[in-house]
């Protein structure tokens, strides 16, 4: 995995055992990121995933462990070409009510192993928060997806 950080944006790459329209769809497809958003939960939370995957939609996300403890996450799709590159705004907010405002560009590439999958985010309102993007919510949500995907490409 590489990483580039500026002070709001962060960039990050790596490399996903699949082809590129796999990883878009484990990506965008409500019911396979249901999947995905707990495989590697000791016990799965509640996940509610709603996506209208077209310029102009929307996709949102509830998630916690439990109904008292949820986050929220509603991305409105500004660029959709399957399966090369989606561009979303991304507004989410947290249990303690906090909220920030992000836009996402992430590219599926064709790879030797598999898809570069990169993700470019900007409008992070601090250095801190940017950091906890870097260091644990992507690391973790790219853990789940090759997790997922493995899983895919190994069934009979």
């Amino acid at each position: 995995m590489t990483r580039n950080i500026e002070t709001d944006r962060l960039h990050l790459s790596r490399v996903l055992p699949a082809k590129p329209e796999e990883v878009f769809d484990a990506y965008t497809d409500a019911e396979k990121q249901k999947i995905w958003f707990n495989i590697l939960n000791e016990e799965p939370g509640i996940v509610e995933i709603d996506v209208d995957l077209r310029v102009g939609g929307r996709q949102t996300a509830v998630w916690g462990p439990d109904r008292e403890t949820l986050f929220r996450e509603t991305q409105t799709f500004l660029v959709v070409d399957r399966p090369h590159r989606l561009v979303t705004e991304s507004v989410g907010s947290s249990p303690d009510g906090m909220t920030m405002t992000t836009t996402i560009e992430i590219t599926f590439e064709e790879h030797e192993d598999g898809t570069l999958f990169t993700v470019t985010q900007t409008g992070f309102p601090t250095p801190e928060m940017r950091d906890f993007f870097v260091g644990e919510v992507l690391p973790g949500a790219l853990d789940r997806i090759e997790t997922y995907l493995r899983g895919v490409r190994t069934r009979p």
